[in-house]
């Protein structure tokens, strides 16, 4: 399986891009109307490895948060391979969004 890898830029500190992942990652569980029927995810320190069940795939990959760039490297089976390039585009879009937008009150 070839990675789709993206990164994305940020000026927050790690703790608060971290933090904004997460609670993407819980809101992500949340939302009945994704077709997900897995996820799981793990931290070791900034580095989040996860993996996804959706539509009968396995997604697999890790994402690494650092002083000023998010790094984010996919997996992707078959399937996505031909999607790669969306999927990319829309990782970074939403990504960039995520961690330059406002924060949300918890």
């Amino acid at each position: 399986m070839p990675n789709m890898t993206a990164s994305i830029p940020h000026q927050l500190t790690r703790a608060e891009a971290k933090r904004r992942i997460q609670d993407q990652v819980g809101e992500l569980r949340e939302h009945p109307g994704i077709p997900i029927s897995k996820f799981e995810d793990m931290w070791t320190g900034d580095k989040m490895d996860f993996s996804v069940s959706a539509m009968g795939q396995s997604i697999s990959g890790h994402l690494t948060v650092d002083d000023h760039m998010v790094h984010v490297d996919v997996a992707l089976p078959w399937l996505f391979n031909m999607l790669a390039g969306a999927v990319k585009h829309q990782i970074e879009q939403q990504g960039r969004h995520l961690l330059t937008g406002p924060t949300k009150k918890r």
